[in-house]
């Protein structure tokens, strides 16, 4: 049977026009969004939940990770900006030496949004983008969803920090083939109260402060392997601990499940058994270990927190062994060394491969060939699986975030392929950014 379509024509209007339009106020987003406006672009920044923080806050992934290597820095400038403005309001705790940042989710919406209005951003939240306005590559205006009803945004520049490359699908950008490659998994974290953090073993795995180190905690996990038949445990992962700087609660990281994120249809499936194994995870830690006797679920992200889906195929895409000799590209923009991190779409395991040194990023990933004027940052950038594997962490985000910012901003009226890469470098040093 032939699939039904129905064909709907009306008027949009067109709710503002401005230099730079950011869609997606995650990590990259709400980073690119001050950049540019810092820069003096007029800004946009579109955000589907009413708060921002992506991942961060509407997945509680944590802790932030890595922003030092080595001992040295390797994200600055305002995602640093940002870090210390959280630590100072009690709401961050940087880990170190790794440079890890632990965080209470509600203090960091707070901070986010501060600095996105001292900037100067208009911010369009509760907007789901739907559409784009483009010919020839070049892109006119995004059409969005919301209480007002549809809306486009007009804009020179755009950025796609989405972390699914949906502006940029849209826009018919070509993505990376998968190889026939399972996505990894999605997992629902979720937050636990009435816990001993003050014991040894929750102490110690809460704190994600030792580098070369899988920080799961190995006593639960091992006891969990030696159960999953007995009790009929689903694959899991880790678990991972991580403080929220409260006494008696942290957050989890241990469901998951297989499913693509830009399948509408499935990943309603895959959040409704992820929430499944929230509570079903949470029962076992509160009968087998008695750090958690008490223990009970008081939040489950609003969403899962996605790993993998689309990312572009740029203008140069970072292979694994550019990322992992640590090559310098002469158009370097931002840095990445998180491990490399792929999880097992199905069982327990994990694939981790430790950095010598902090890799770079170039420019020419977050940028395609035939389309003047679309740049992304974060989880969409151009990059083989592997390097993808270890970019996709929110640091790391928050560099090319910073970078695709001054970008677009140095690039209204021009074509964000020829941006004179040497004045954007002087440009993000002169922030803080290492590159």
């Amino acid at each position: 049977m032939a699939e039904r379509r129905i064909v709907l024509t009306k008027e949009i209007p067109v709710a503002g026009s401005y230099d730079v339009v950011v869609v997606g106020g995650g990590p990259a987003g709400f980073i690119a969004a001050i950049a540019a406006a810092r820069e003096g672009a007029s800004v946009a920044l579109i955000e589907r939940y009413g708060f921002l923080g992506g991942m961060a806050t509407a997945g509680f992934v944590a802790p932030l990770s890595v922003f030092t290597y080595n001992g040295e820095k390797v994200i600055g400038g305002i995602p640093w900006e940002f870090i210390e403005r959280l630590e100072k309001m009690h709401g961050g705790l940087i880990e170190k030496p790794l440079g890890n940042v632990a965080f209470d989710p509600e203090l960091y919406k707070l901070c986010v949004q501060r600095m996105v209005l001292e900037a100067g951003v208009e911010l369009y939240l509760h907007s789901y983008l739907s559409g784009v306005e483009a010919s020839d590559g070049y892109i006119q205006s995004v059409v969005i969803e919301n209480k007002s009803g549809t809306e486009a945004l007009e804009g020179k520049v755009f950025i796609d920090a989405t972390g699914d490359a949906d502006l940029a699908y849209l826009a018919g950008v070509p993505m990376q083939e998968q190889d026939g490659e399972k996505l990894q998994p999605a997992s629902t974290y979720f937050v636990l109260s009435g816990v001993d953090t003050d014991s040894d073993l929750v102490r110690t795995a809460m704190h994600h402060n030792r580098q070369g180190v899988n920080c799961q905690c190995e006593p639960v996990r091992k006891k969990l392997l030696e159960i999953a038949e007995k009790e009929g445990i689903p694959s899991f992962g880790g678990p991972w601990f991580c403080t929220v700087l409260h006494d008696g609660v942290i957050t989890v990281n241990m469901t998951r499940t297989e499913v693509d994120a830009c399948d509408n249809k499935a990943f309603s499936a895959a959040e409704c058994e992820l929430r499944e194994q929230v509570f079903r995870m949470a029962a076992i830690l509160k009968k087998y270990f008695p750090e958690f006797k008490d223990s009970y679920v008081s939040s489950v992200a609003p969403q899962a927190g996605v790993r993998e889906t689309r990312r572009i195929k740029g203008v140069h895409t970072i292979t694994a062994g550019e990322y992992v000799s640590g090559y310098r590209y002469e158009d370097s923009i931002s840095r990445g060394a998180h491990p490399i991190d792929i999880h097992a779409s199905t069982g327990p395991s994990q694939g981790l491969t430790f950095l010598k040194q902090a890799a770079y990023v170039p420019y020419r990933a977050l940028i395609a060939k035939d389309f003047p004027n679309i740049i992304v940052g974060g989880r969409c950038i151009s990059a083989d699986r592997e390097a993808f594997a270890s970019l996709r962490v929110q640091a790391s985000c928050m560099g090319t975030g910073q970078a695709a910012g001054v970008a677009a901003a140095h690039a209204v009226g021009k074509d964000v392929r020829r941006v004179d890469i040497s004045l954007l470098q002087s440009r993000l040093r002169l922030i803080g950014a290492i590159i």
